[in-house]
Protein backbone atom coordinates (compact mmCIF):
# COMPACT_ATOMS: atom_id res chain seq x y z
CA UNK A 1 0.00 0.00 0.00
CA UNK A 2 0.88 3.41 -0.70
CA UNK A 3 2.02 5.15 2.38
CA UNK A 4 1.53 8.72 1.88
CA UNK A 5 -1.65 9.67 3.18
CA UNK A 6 -2.26 13.47 2.37
CA UNK A 7 -1.59 14.14 -1.26
CA UNK A 8 -1.56 17.73 -3.47
CA UNK A 9 -1.23 16.92 -7.41
CA UNK A 10 -0.44 20.76 -8.64
CA UNK A 11 -1.40 20.90 -12.73
CA UNK A 12 -4.50 21.15 -15.00
CA UNK A 13 -7.56 19.66 -13.97
CA UNK A 14 -11.49 21.16 -14.42
CA UNK A 15 -12.26 23.70 -15.96
CA UNK A 16 -9.07 23.42 -18.23
CA UNK A 17 -9.72 20.94 -20.39
CA UNK A 18 -7.26 18.60 -22.35
CA UNK A 19 -5.26 15.74 -22.06
CA UNK A 20 -3.53 16.69 -19.02
CA UNK A 21 -6.53 17.72 -17.21
CA UNK A 22 -7.85 14.11 -17.89
CA UNK A 23 -4.04 13.06 -16.89
CA UNK A 24 -4.36 14.78 -13.35
CA UNK A 25 -8.28 14.25 -12.85
CA UNK A 26 -7.84 10.67 -13.23
CA UNK A 27 -4.78 9.70 -10.95
CA UNK A 28 -6.49 11.66 -8.16
CA UNK A 29 -9.55 9.53 -8.95
CA UNK A 30 -6.80 6.38 -8.42
CA UNK A 31 -5.28 7.78 -5.08
CA UNK A 32 -8.32 8.57 -3.89
CA UNK A 33 -9.87 5.11 -4.49
CA UNK A 34 -6.65 3.52 -2.88
CA UNK A 35 -7.82 5.44 0.62
CA UNK A 36 -5.84 8.80 0.20
CA UNK A 37 -6.54 12.33 0.92
CA UNK A 38 -6.16 14.19 -2.43
CA UNK A 39 -6.32 17.38 -3.48
CA UNK A 40 -5.63 19.10 -7.39
CA UNK A 41 -4.56 22.21 -7.22
CA UNK A 42 -5.37 24.16 -10.29
CA UNK A 43 -4.64 26.90 -12.78
CA UNK A 44 -6.75 30.29 -12.02
CA UNK A 45 -4.70 31.46 -14.69
CA UNK A 46 -3.00 29.52 -17.14
CA UNK A 47 -1.86 30.91 -20.16
CA UNK A 48 -2.61 34.45 -21.70
CA UNK A 49 -4.86 34.52 -24.63
CA UNK A 50 -2.81 35.59 -26.68
CA UNK A 51 -0.27 32.81 -26.29
CA UNK A 52 -3.05 29.90 -26.31
CA UNK A 53 -3.01 28.23 -29.83
CA UNK A 54 -6.39 26.28 -29.42
CA UNK A 55 -9.65 28.84 -29.73
CA UNK A 56 -10.74 27.83 -25.69
CA UNK A 57 -8.70 26.93 -22.89
CA UNK A 58 -11.98 25.85 -20.54
CA UNK A 59 -14.65 23.83 -20.28
CA UNK A 60 -18.43 24.24 -19.76
CA UNK A 61 -18.77 21.03 -18.77
CA UNK A 62 -19.71 20.29 -14.57
CA UNK A 63 -16.81 19.95 -12.86
CA UNK A 64 -16.45 16.49 -12.33
CA UNK A 65 -17.82 14.49 -8.87
CA UNK A 66 -15.77 13.15 -6.07
CA UNK A 67 -12.55 15.31 -6.62
CA UNK A 68 -11.34 18.08 -4.76
CA UNK A 69 -10.27 20.59 -6.83
CA UNK A 70 -8.80 24.43 -5.89
CA UNK A 71 -8.51 26.96 -8.86
CA UNK A 72 -5.29 28.66 -7.27
CA UNK A 73 -2.58 28.87 -8.77
CA UNK A 74 -1.58 31.69 -11.13
CA UNK A 75 1.45 31.01 -13.62
CA UNK A 76 2.25 34.60 -14.16
CA UNK A 77 2.46 36.14 -10.68
CA UNK A 78 4.66 35.42 -8.08
CA UNK A 79 2.87 36.82 -5.56
CA UNK A 80 0.27 34.33 -6.03
CA UNK A 81 3.07 31.27 -5.91
CA UNK A 82 4.34 32.74 -2.71
CA UNK A 83 0.86 32.91 -1.07
CA UNK A 84 -0.23 29.05 -2.64
CA UNK A 85 3.01 27.91 -1.53
CA UNK A 86 2.44 28.45 1.56
CA UNK A 87 -1.18 27.73 2.41
CA UNK A 88 -0.12 24.05 0.50
CA UNK A 89 3.34 24.57 2.89
CA UNK A 90 1.47 24.56 5.97
CA UNK A 91 -1.37 21.68 5.16
CA UNK A 92 1.90 19.31 5.31
CA UNK A 93 1.03 17.23 2.42
CA UNK A 94 3.32 13.93 2.49
CA UNK A 95 3.54 14.19 -1.48
CA UNK A 96 3.03 16.99 -3.63
CA UNK A 97 3.12 15.91 -7.34
CA UNK A 98 3.68 18.80 -9.60
CA UNK A 99 2.73 17.97 -13.17
CA UNK A 100 5.39 19.90 -15.89
CA UNK A 101 4.75 19.82 -19.59
CA UNK A 102 6.67 23.20 -20.64
CA UNK A 103 9.14 25.44 -19.85
CA UNK A 104 6.69 28.22 -19.62
CA UNK A 105 5.32 27.12 -16.39
CA UNK A 106 9.28 26.40 -14.65
CA UNK A 107 9.22 29.40 -12.85
CA UNK A 108 5.61 29.37 -11.54
CA UNK A 109 5.44 25.30 -10.67
CA UNK A 110 9.45 25.57 -9.59
CA UNK A 111 8.85 28.14 -7.00
CA UNK A 112 5.77 26.30 -5.25
CA UNK A 113 7.77 23.60 -5.05
CA UNK A 114 10.51 24.81 -3.35
CA UNK A 115 8.52 27.28 -0.99
CA UNK A 116 6.70 24.30 -0.27
CA UNK A 117 9.53 21.98 0.58
CA UNK A 118 10.27 24.43 3.37
CA UNK A 119 8.11 22.51 5.69
CA UNK A 120 10.49 19.84 6.13
CA UNK A 121 8.08 17.09 5.45
CA UNK A 122 6.49 17.13 2.21
CA UNK A 123 8.34 15.15 -1.01
CA UNK A 124 7.98 17.09 -4.14
CA UNK A 125 8.07 14.09 -7.37
CA UNK A 126 8.00 16.01 -10.67
CA UNK A 127 5.22 14.20 -12.94
CA UNK A 128 7.56 15.12 -16.46
CA UNK A 129 5.23 14.78 -19.53
CA UNK A 130 7.61 16.59 -21.54
CA UNK A 131 10.96 17.56 -20.59
CA UNK A 132 12.62 18.99 -23.89
CA UNK A 133 9.93 20.78 -25.73
CA UNK A 134 8.34 19.71 -29.08
CA UNK A 135 8.51 23.91 -29.79
CA UNK A 136 12.07 25.01 -28.77
CA UNK A 137 12.43 29.20 -27.43
CA UNK A 138 15.33 30.88 -25.93
CA UNK A 139 15.43 30.00 -22.48
CA UNK A 140 14.40 26.78 -22.13
CA UNK A 141 17.37 25.01 -20.94
CA UNK A 142 17.61 27.59 -18.32
CA UNK A 143 13.63 27.23 -17.13
CA UNK A 144 13.54 23.66 -17.20
CA UNK A 145 16.96 23.43 -14.83
CA UNK A 146 14.68 25.40 -12.43
CA UNK A 147 12.09 23.38 -12.29
CA UNK A 148 14.24 20.06 -12.00
CA UNK A 149 16.27 21.56 -9.07
CA UNK A 150 13.26 22.11 -7.73
CA UNK A 151 12.07 18.83 -6.86
CA UNK A 152 12.87 15.55 -4.82
CA UNK A 153 11.80 12.83 -7.32
CA UNK A 154 10.65 12.08 -10.95
CA UNK A 155 8.28 9.76 -12.71
CA UNK A 156 8.09 9.98 -16.21
CA UNK A 157 5.76 8.15 -18.73
CA UNK A 158 8.38 7.64 -21.46
CA UNK A 159 11.92 6.09 -21.35
CA UNK A 160 12.98 9.00 -23.95
CA UNK A 161 11.91 11.36 -20.93
CA UNK A 162 13.84 9.56 -18.25
CA UNK A 163 17.02 9.90 -20.25
CA UNK A 164 16.46 13.44 -20.12
CA UNK A 165 16.28 13.79 -17.11
CA UNK A 166 19.25 11.78 -16.27
CA UNK A 167 21.06 14.15 -18.15
CA UNK A 168 20.40 16.64 -15.77
CA UNK A 169 19.71 15.15 -12.60
CA UNK A 170 20.78 12.62 -10.43
CA UNK A 171 18.27 12.77 -8.11
CA UNK A 172 15.77 9.40 -7.83
CA UNK A 173 13.26 9.19 -11.35
CA UNK A 174 11.21 6.24 -12.88
CA UNK A 175 9.26 5.53 -15.44
CA UNK A 176 6.00 3.90 -16.22
CA UNK A 177 3.91 3.69 -19.07
CA UNK A 178 1.16 5.97 -19.70
CA UNK A 179 -2.13 4.24 -18.68
CA UNK A 180 -5.21 3.84 -20.41
CA UNK A 181 -7.38 6.91 -20.74
CA UNK A 182 -10.73 4.63 -19.08
CA UNK A 183 -13.21 7.47 -18.25
CA UNK A 184 -14.51 8.01 -21.62
CA UNK A 185 -16.45 5.12 -21.12
CA UNK A 186 -16.11 1.89 -22.71
CA UNK A 187 -15.90 0.67 -25.95
CA UNK A 188 -19.05 0.17 -28.62
CA UNK A 189 -19.83 -1.99 -31.65
CA UNK A 190 -18.49 -0.37 -34.26
CA UNK A 191 -21.89 0.08 -36.12
CA UNK A 192 -23.13 1.25 -33.35
CA UNK A 193 -20.71 4.14 -33.23
CA UNK A 194 -20.60 4.54 -36.79
CA UNK A 195 -24.55 5.19 -37.13
CA UNK A 196 -23.98 7.66 -34.23
CA UNK A 197 -21.44 9.59 -35.90
CA UNK A 198 -23.59 9.29 -39.05
CA UNK A 199 -20.19 7.59 -40.97
CA UNK A 200 -20.74 4.59 -43.48
CA UNK A 201 -20.94 1.17 -41.91
CA UNK A 202 -19.04 -0.48 -45.13
CA UNK A 203 -16.07 1.96 -45.25
CA UNK A 204 -12.64 1.03 -43.55
CA UNK A 205 -11.86 4.69 -41.26
CA UNK A 206 -8.63 6.32 -39.93
CA UNK A 207 -8.56 8.55 -37.29
CA UNK A 208 -6.36 11.34 -37.02
CA UNK A 209 -7.04 12.75 -33.51
CA UNK A 210 -6.32 15.48 -30.88
CA UNK A 211 -5.05 19.20 -31.37
CA UNK A 212 -3.14 20.04 -34.54
CA UNK A 213 0.20 21.53 -34.48
CA UNK A 214 3.62 21.06 -36.76
CA UNK A 215 4.75 18.29 -34.86
CA UNK A 216 1.90 16.19 -34.75
CA UNK A 217 2.35 15.75 -38.39
CA UNK A 218 -0.98 15.82 -39.96
CA UNK A 219 0.37 17.17 -43.18
CA UNK A 220 2.79 13.34 -43.78
CA UNK A 221 -0.61 11.79 -43.21
CA UNK A 222 -2.22 14.31 -45.81
CA UNK A 223 0.17 13.25 -48.72
CA UNK A 224 0.18 9.46 -47.83
CA UNK A 225 -3.87 9.63 -48.40
CA UNK A 226 -3.07 11.52 -51.58
CA UNK A 227 -0.84 8.28 -52.85
CA UNK A 228 -1.98 6.24 -55.84
CA UNK A 229 -2.13 3.45 -53.98
CA UNK A 230 -4.46 4.86 -51.48
CA UNK A 231 -6.83 6.97 -53.79
CA UNK A 232 -7.19 3.71 -55.70
CA UNK A 233 -9.22 2.23 -52.60
CA UNK A 234 -13.08 3.70 -52.49
CA UNK A 235 -14.17 3.35 -49.36
CA UNK A 236 -11.06 3.81 -47.01
CA UNK A 237 -11.50 7.24 -45.60
CA UNK A 238 -9.56 9.82 -43.03
CA UNK A 239 -11.63 11.56 -40.35
CA UNK A 240 -9.29 14.09 -38.26
CA UNK A 241 -11.17 14.76 -35.34
CA UNK A 242 -9.25 17.57 -33.14
CA UNK A 243 -9.11 21.36 -33.09
CA UNK A 244 -6.14 23.53 -35.06
CA UNK A 245 -3.21 24.92 -32.97
CA UNK A 246 -1.58 26.54 -35.37
CA UNK A 247 -3.09 28.09 -39.23
CA UNK A 248 -5.32 25.29 -40.57
CA UNK A 249 -4.84 27.21 -44.27
CA UNK A 250 -1.72 25.15 -45.04
CA UNK A 251 -3.65 22.11 -44.27
CA UNK A 252 -6.24 23.01 -46.57
CA UNK A 253 -4.73 22.26 -50.09
CA UNK A 254 -3.80 18.62 -48.97
CA UNK A 255 -7.66 17.53 -48.38
CA UNK A 256 -8.64 15.20 -50.59
CA UNK A 257 -11.82 13.63 -51.53
CA UNK A 258 -10.97 10.97 -48.73
CA UNK A 259 -10.70 13.09 -46.04
CA UNK A 260 -13.34 14.34 -43.51
CA UNK A 261 -12.50 17.24 -41.24
CA UNK A 262 -14.08 17.88 -37.80
CA UNK A 263 -12.08 20.80 -36.46
CA UNK A 264 -13.22 21.30 -33.57
CA UNK A 265 -12.72 20.35 -29.91
CA UNK A 266 -14.14 16.84 -29.40
CA UNK A 267 -16.26 17.00 -25.79
CA UNK A 268 -15.52 13.77 -23.46
CA UNK A 269 -18.52 12.32 -23.85
CA UNK A 270 -18.74 11.74 -27.70
CA UNK A 271 -14.77 10.11 -27.79
CA UNK A 272 -15.77 6.69 -27.31
CA UNK A 273 -17.84 7.17 -30.57
CA UNK A 274 -14.67 8.43 -32.58
CA UNK A 275 -12.37 5.73 -31.00
CA UNK A 276 -15.07 2.75 -31.36
CA UNK A 277 -15.53 3.34 -35.47
CA UNK A 278 -12.59 3.59 -36.15
CA UNK A 279 -10.45 1.17 -37.25
CA UNK A 280 -6.96 2.54 -37.42
CA UNK A 281 -5.80 4.93 -35.22
CA UNK A 282 -2.92 7.00 -37.30
CA UNK A 283 -0.15 9.57 -35.42
CA UNK A 284 2.11 10.48 -37.96
CA UNK A 285 4.19 12.57 -35.50
CA UNK A 286 7.81 14.27 -36.12
CA UNK A 287 8.51 14.37 -32.29
CA UNK A 288 7.30 13.00 -29.58
CA UNK A 289 7.55 11.58 -25.91
CA UNK A 290 4.81 9.87 -25.01
CA UNK A 291 0.62 10.10 -26.29
CA UNK A 292 -2.39 9.68 -24.61
CA UNK A 293 -3.72 9.46 -28.22
CA UNK A 294 -2.15 5.62 -27.63
CA UNK A 295 -3.95 4.96 -24.48
CA UNK A 296 -7.36 6.08 -25.61
CA UNK A 297 -7.14 3.56 -28.24
CA UNK A 298 -5.71 0.82 -25.85
CA UNK A 299 -8.69 1.50 -23.77
CA UNK A 300 -11.17 1.00 -26.70
CA UNK A 301 -9.17 -1.84 -28.50
CA UNK A 302 -8.35 0.10 -31.72
CA UNK A 303 -4.87 -0.76 -33.50
CA UNK A 304 -2.54 2.23 -34.40
CA UNK A 305 -0.23 3.29 -36.86
CA UNK A 306 2.18 5.47 -35.18
CA UNK A 307 5.78 6.70 -36.39
CA UNK A 308 9.71 5.66 -34.64
CA UNK A 309 9.69 8.70 -33.12
CA UNK A 310 10.38 9.34 -29.12
CA UNK A 311 8.69 6.86 -26.93
CA UNK A 312 5.69 5.88 -29.39
CA UNK A 313 7.41 2.01 -30.42
CA UNK A 314 7.68 1.59 -26.98
CA UNK A 315 4.01 1.50 -26.51
CA UNK A 316 2.90 0.41 -29.53
CA UNK A 317 5.21 -2.73 -30.83
CA UNK A 318 5.57 -2.97 -34.45
CA UNK A 319 3.22 -6.08 -35.67
CA UNK A 320 1.41 -6.35 -32.22
CA UNK A 321 -0.38 -3.40 -31.69
CA UNK A 322 -0.32 -1.95 -35.07
CA UNK A 323 2.49 -0.91 -37.16
CA UNK A 324 5.57 1.28 -36.46
CA UNK A 325 6.53 3.44 -39.50
CA UNK A 326 9.33 6.30 -40.37
CA UNK A 327 7.84 10.05 -40.37
CA UNK A 328 7.64 9.50 -44.46
CA UNK A 329 4.24 10.28 -46.44
CA UNK A 330 5.35 7.16 -48.60
CA UNK A 331 5.88 5.00 -45.11
CA UNK A 332 3.22 5.71 -43.94
CA UNK A 333 1.21 5.08 -46.96
CA UNK A 334 3.07 1.58 -47.13
CA UNK A 335 1.81 0.99 -43.15
CA UNK A 336 -1.82 1.97 -43.94
CA UNK A 337 -1.67 -0.63 -47.12
CA UNK A 338 0.15 -3.24 -45.01
CA UNK A 339 -2.39 -2.94 -42.26
CA UNK A 340 -5.43 -3.62 -44.76
CA UNK A 341 -3.96 -6.19 -45.92
CA UNK A 342 -4.28 -8.40 -42.35
CA UNK A 343 -7.34 -9.95 -41.05
CA UNK A 344 -9.97 -7.90 -38.85
CA UNK A 345 -9.24 -8.52 -35.50
CA UNK A 346 -5.32 -8.82 -35.95
CA UNK A 347 -4.38 -7.25 -32.60
CA UNK A 348 -7.05 -7.45 -30.53
CA UNK A 349 -5.75 -10.09 -28.23
CA UNK A 350 -2.39 -8.21 -27.83
CA UNK A 351 -4.11 -5.00 -27.08
CA UNK A 352 -6.28 -6.59 -24.51
CA UNK A 353 -3.30 -7.94 -22.45
CA UNK A 354 -1.50 -4.51 -22.46
CA UNK A 355 -4.71 -2.87 -21.22
CA UNK A 356 -3.48 -4.57 -18.01
CA UNK A 357 0.21 -3.19 -18.13
CA UNK A 358 -1.08 0.54 -18.53
CA UNK A 359 -3.32 0.55 -15.65
CA UNK A 360 -3.44 3.59 -13.27
CA UNK A 361 -2.85 0.83 -10.02
CA UNK A 362 0.29 0.08 -11.77
CA UNK A 363 1.52 3.85 -12.47
CA UNK A 364 0.72 4.60 -8.59
CA UNK A 365 2.71 1.36 -7.47
CA UNK A 366 5.72 3.14 -9.22
CA UNK A 367 5.00 6.69 -7.61
CA UNK A 368 4.93 4.55 -4.04
CA UNK A 369 9.51 3.27 -5.46
CA UNK A 370 9.76 7.61 -5.31
CA UNK A 371 8.20 7.67 -1.50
Amino acid sequence: MFQAKKIVIIGPAHPIRGGLAAFNERLARELTAQGHDVQIHTFSFQYPSFMFPGKEQYTSAPAPEGLRIKRSVHSLNPLNWRKTGLDIRRQRPDMVIVAFWIPLMAMSLGSLARIIRKNGHSRIVGLVHNLIPHEKRPGDAALTQYFVNSCDAFITLSREVLSDIRRLTHKPAAYAPHPVYDHFGDALPAAQARQHLGWDENAKYLLFFGFIRHYKGLDLLLQAMADPRIRAIENLKLVVAGEFYEDRKKYEPLLGPNVTLVSDFIPDSDVKYYFSAADLVVQPYRTATQSGISQMAYHFGTPMLVTNVGGLPEIVPDGKAGYVVPPDPNAIAEGILRFLEQPAGQFAAFIKAQQQLYSWGHFVKTLETLQ
